[in-house]
């Protein structure tokens, strides 16, 4: 990765331009501003489209609706050009200093493959706002981790290596628009991945999806939907022994590469 790695972030929009507009100014405010912006329009019949060029953002279409098909074809385009592909919904506002904090992130830890963060919600009652943060979210993270032994990729906020989506673009479940990406993307992840989590690292975000009943019930539904898409490589036993058989793999290839030819080998100390 340079020395100042190519930033491109991505936004899967469909109907959201007021949203957005406000999701593109923040991200015109940054103290380090990114490369690119990719704008996928899901379809929208507002003026998506037309605020996505108003700020001057690249603009793709994807006529699959849904969340996964709109953010994998803005990740393909993006991993041309970028080291890192960053991920924002319309409705986030990141923080001034997102991207900085996201570039000294990668550039400090060279394992690091994909980080990602809380939220913030705004829009909704104080309770409201504070269970999305601490139970949606914060349950999301403790639940998942614990399950699949990695954090939870939080789509509102987060950001991978371009290498990490060219490894798994073809496992993901990407044309399906029923399930939830960020979770899918987090069950095709492995440890060896540099997955982490920062509570610091926390973007403000719509209360929209928590304000009814029918809303909330309908993403939690989703979380089944996505493990049984993705079964059996989501079970947690699967999980471990292809951990436990890397490992093992691993020492197997560290003990042939150490081991002496016995037919002619002679110490090469002192090089």
């Amino acid at each position: 990765m340079p020395l100042v790695p190519r930033v491109t972030v991505v936004i899967p929009c469909r109907n959201d331009a007021d949203f957005l507009d406000a999701c593109l100014t923040a991200l015109a405010a940054q103290t380090h501003p990114a490369d690119r912006v990719i704008v996928v329009d899901n379809g929208s019949t507002d003026a998506s489209a037309e605020v996505a060029r108003r700020h001057y953002a690249t603009l793709l279409d994807e006529a699959r609706v849904g969340v996964w098909p709109a953010a994998a074809r803005g990740y393909d385009e993006a991993m041309g050009d970028a080291d890192i592909i960053a991920r924002l919904d319309a409705d986030s506002r990141p923080h001034p200093d997102w991207i900085a904090r996201l570039v000294r992130a990668f550039v400090s830890d060279p394992g690091l493959g994909v980080l990602t963060g809380g939220a913030e919600f705004y829009g909704g009652s104080a309770l409201t706002n504070y269970l999305g943060e601490r139970w949606y979210i914060g349950g999301g993270h403790y639940w998942v981790r614990k399950w699949l032994g990695v954090p939870l990729v939080f789509g509102s906020n987060f950001a991978m290596r371009s290498a990490v989506w060219r490894r798994v673009r073809d496992r993901v479940d990407r044309e399906n628009g029923a399930i939830h990406d960020d979770l899918d993307l987090t069950i095709r992840l492995r440890p060896a991945d540099g997955v982490r989590y920062d509570p610091q690292l926390l973007m403000p975000v719509s209360a929209r999806p928590l304000q009814t009943v029918s809303g909330l019930s309908r993403r939690v539904f989703k979380v089944a939907t996505t493990f049984a898409a993705s079964w059996p490589e989501g079970a947690s036993w699967r999980r471990r022994e292809e951990t436990t058989g890397s490992r093992a793999d691993a020492a197997t290839t560290a003990a042939d590469e150490w081991a002496p030819d016995t037919d002619d080998w002679t110490p090469e100390f002192g090089r």
